[in-house]
């Protein structure tokens, strides 16, 4: 794989962050999620100074999905995901451990998962199956209205209820899980007595919704 040159890296960047300032003449203005993740850097920091934990959802809901991407790619998942950029997701981590006590994922949990190492045990690049436990770490859903597992609306993967994230936690020594896969309108949203959080940094359908992020120092 042929390896850019810093100063290149630096002009790529500073072509894409020229959004954010409209000097690219007549160029459509910025939507949905680029100009989040712009405001979302304007708040907490720009990296390297600052490190950020993204769960997913990188493309496929706004307008501007490539340079969202490619912005990510720039600030350090380029070197991480050691492909080409066409089959970089099936590249990326699947969870984030914090300090052996906060799991974090996109999706959710598996009924599959009885233990850490079988993620562990994961080599990428891995294409993600249906009906196993990458799937349901990406695509399960938290469930409102049931008990246990219950079969998801979208068609892949689980729900599971609240007793499901105490057990996990309980069973695991763990404190909190993150995820995202979940539309909440304030951007954030706890549940299970705060054991679990929703972030929803973007929301596709409201261009008013708060751009959110979870500070962990």
């Amino acid at each position: 794989m042929v390896q850019m040159e810093s100063r290149v890296l630096d002009y790529i960047i500073d072509r894409l962050l020229e959004f954010q300032q409209g000097k690219l003449g007549k160029q459509v203005p910025l939507m949905e999620q680029y100009s989040d993740l712009l405001r979302l850097f304007d708040c907490g920091g720009y990296p390297p100074e600052v490190n950020y934990l993204f769960l997913g959802d990188y493309v496929d809901h706004g307008k501007q999905s490539l340079e969202t991407i490619c912005l990510l790619l720039f600030y350090g998942f380029y070197d991480e995901c050691k492909c080409q950029f066409t089959y970089c997701f099936n590249c990326l981590p699947v969870v984030a451990l914090i300090n052996d006590k906060i799991l974090c994922m996109h999706g959710g949990l598996s009924p599959e998962l009885t233990h850490l190492d079988q993620i562990r045990k994961v080599s990428c690049p891995t294409d993600v199956p249906y009906s196993v436990l990458l799937c349901d770490l990406l695509w399960s859903d938290l469930g409102r209205d049931i008990k246990g597992w219950g079969m998801n609306d979208r068609g892949v993967s689980y729900t599971f209820d609240l007793d499901k994230v105490s057990e996990f936690l309980n069973k695991h020594d763990m404190d909190f899980i993150c995820h995202a896969h979940q539309v909440v309108e304030d951007g954030y949203e706890f549940f299970a007595n705060r054991q679990l959080v929703a972030i929803f940094s973007a929301h596709p359908c409201n261009h008013t919704s708060l751009t959110t992020h979870l500070h962990i120092p």
